[in-house]
């Protein structure tokens, strides 16, 4: 055990040289790629790798996408102050999984769509395309800026990392390899990362494994310190982590982001087909479930050597992110490159979260706001996609360099980012479930939905819940070699947390123990449920829809395990017209009308071409 106060080991030569190694294959991947389709490279295989790609490289990327830094380095220290209950998110990623698989994906495949907010023009009208637009580039700027800067913030504080090097040399290498390389590079550099951050996990464990002597003892340590909470069944909205709060608000936190976010559904889109497409959704819920077991179990090894004397208490570690990155540089800097491996780990997360962002910004950027208002050749709409990955990979940098000036904002920026998801899911699903629903009522919807749930997140962080509801298990401090007469106060709050609060009971309205305190797990379904009511509610006072709506734009039985039912053709290619016919129809700014009898006649021909390669 560490005496409070000593320095803990720095990173070493050869911590360093596995570190770089890492992040040469990254760029090598993306100039192998770039030199590969030197010459022939069109918009779509740069932004969809020529919708060519399988469902095992795309299913890893998916996985190495949601693992940010976030997840390497917050997660364990959930499991160390809040317990295991984590792992419920397992139960939850196979609920996201099916409704991602089975109603958005083949929604937005048929369609033959690059940027996923296509489908509002086709939907509603342009104004709800760039409304939906506009809201993802604004909140995956300010959230990769964040991705970027708070991980090497607590990877600085710890190991003696020079932060704006790094910071700089990181963001640099994934935007490289992204300008150059486009999709197929992100997804086969993901793939590789995937294997890292799987390694740094893996090397924490086996030496907690190690050091205890077996896994058994790390168990045990576990459960006598109340850290195996897996099932607390409390239907109190208010609590931050229940079965409850994590299946019913997790399903559609996670749902907006594989059903509807651009990152997320661009890359199973690329797919070859429908069938590789869902195949690569359902390979990916194993990954999650590797991904949430390794860093579960990575927080419990951590607690197992710290639950007699805690870093933080003992303010050896100044906040929660720090604890991680504190065990590996004390338990591991006896043997060389091994803490190399779990810093190339954390910010493997951060190039494959961030190298998702820069392609998906790039995309959704040329897909809805310049290729309708000209008329540039696929070539040339190439290199203004290569020209944006740079532009934002820049953007993102300066994001995470104005992060470190802002501290009230980074908190702010979190929230924004989840209560985005809500009222955005609710959005296409107005428009996929409800046949009446027309533009009017689903911006209005929105807009309602957006507000409410920003309100009540920004709410939350000025009047932050009482300490019975957030206040982490107990944490002892028996074991240290040293005893201290005083105390800090304990550690309270996200792991990001980077303001100060209003947290006087004098000061703090009525609401601020009601609405305010509950669960943010609960704001995406709020937002969600609000845009759906209150969509259908104006739509029907506005007189509904009055012309019939394409069955290609909503959720049809016929799709449930259609990929089962018929042989691997390519949606893409047949779906072309009727996407082309789509998009001018929008162009009047008004609900669509009628489609043409041309376009009925295409989709009678598509659906003849389909049943006769059924199996």
């Amino acid at each position: 055990m560490s005496i409070p106060g000593t320095p803990v080991a720095q990173f070493t030569v050869w911590d360093y040289v596995v570190f770089i190694v890492m992040l040469l294959i990254s760029a090598s991947i993306g100039i192998y790629h770039a030199v590969k389709a030197r010459g022939q490279q069109s918009n779509s295989q740069y932004l969809l790798g020529g919708r060519q790609l399988t469902a095992v490289p795309v299913a890893m990327s998916l996985t190495a996408s949601f693992m940010s830094a976030v997840t390497v380095i917050g997660t364990p220290a959930e499991v160390y102050r809040y317990g295991a209950i984590f792992l419920i998110f397992c139960f939850n990623y196979v609920v996201v999984t099916i409704v991602s698989a089975e109603i958005f994906l083949p929604v937005f495949y048929r369609l033959n769509i690059t940027s996923t907010y296509e489908y509002l023009s086709m939907r509603f009208n342009k104004p709800a395309r760039y409304i939906g637009t506009s809201f993802y580039i604004i909140q995956t700027v300010l959230y990769t800026g964040i991705v970027i800067y708070a991980p090497a913030l607590a990877l600085n504080q710890v190991t003696g990392l020079d932060l704006w090097g790094i910071l700089v040399a990181t963001g640099l290498v994934c935007t490289l390899y992204c300008t150059l390389g486009g999709l197929k590079a992100v997804v086969w550099t993901d793939v590789f990362q995937m294997g890292i951050m799987i390694s740094g996990f893996m090397a924490v464990i086996i030496r907690g494994v190690v050091i205890q002597g077996s896994f058994e003892r790390i168990w045990n340590i576990s459960y006598h310190g109340g850290r195996l909470n897996f099932w607390d069944f409390d239907p109190d909205p208010l609590r931050r982590h229940t079965f409850w709060t994590i299946m019913v608000g997790g399903s559609f936190m996670w749902t907006a982001i594989y059903g509807i976010n651009q990152s997320q559904v661009q890359r199973y889109i690329a797919c070859k087909n429908q069938c590789e497409a869902k195949l690569s959704l359902y390979l990916n819920m194993v990954g999650l479930w590797i991904t949430a077991i390794c860093a579960v179990f990575t927080g419990l090894t951590m607690y197992s050597n710290y639950h007699q004397c805690d870093p933080l208490t003992m303010k050896q570690v100044k906040a929660p992110d720090q604890l991680l990155p504190y065990l590996v540089m004390e338990t591991l800097h006896d043997f060389p490159g091994v803490p190399g491996i779990f810093v190339a780990a954390a910010y493997s997360g951060t190039l494959s979260t961030v190298s998702s962002s820069i392609n998906a910004l790039a995309a959704v950027t040329v897909e809805d706001l310049i290729k309708p208002h000209t008329s540039l050749s696929d070539q040339k709409l190439s290199w203004i996609a290569k020209g944006l990955s740079l532009m934002f990979g820049i953007i993102c940098i300066g994001m995470a360099a104005l992060s470190s000036l802002m501290g009230s904002v980074l908190q702010a920026s979190l929230t924004i980012f989840g209560v985005v998801g809500g009222p955005l899911l609710g959005f296409f699903l107005l428009g996929m479930i409800f046949p009446c629903a027309n533009a009017t009522g689903a911006i209005s919807g929105l807009a309602v939905g957006f507000l409410l749930t920003l309100w009540i997140g920004i709410g939350g962080q000025i009047y932050p819940p009482l300490p019975d509801q957030t206040r982490p298990l107990p944490l002892s401090i028996e074991g240290c070699l040293v005893n201290i007469t005083e105390l800090p106060e304990p550690v309270t709050g996200s792991p990001w947390t980077t303001i100060n609060p209003v947290s006087e009971l004098n000061s703090r309205p009525a609401i601020a123990d009601t609405l305010y305190s509950i669960s943010y797990l609960y704001l995406s379904p709020l937002g969600t449920m609000v845009v759906l009511i209150i969509g259908f509610i104006i739509s029907l006072l506005t007189g509904g829809r009055k012309n019939k709506v394409d069955e290609k734009l909503l959720i049809v039985k016929r799709d449930l395990l259609c990929c089962f039912r018929s042989a691997k053709t390519n949606v893409h290619s047949k779906t072309e017209i009727t996407k082309e016919n789509l998009h001018g129809i929008a162009d009047s700014g008004k609900d669509n009308p009628t489609f043409s009898d041309q376009e009925l006649n295409y989709s009678e021909k598509e659906n003849h071409i389909q049943s006769t390669t059924r199996l």
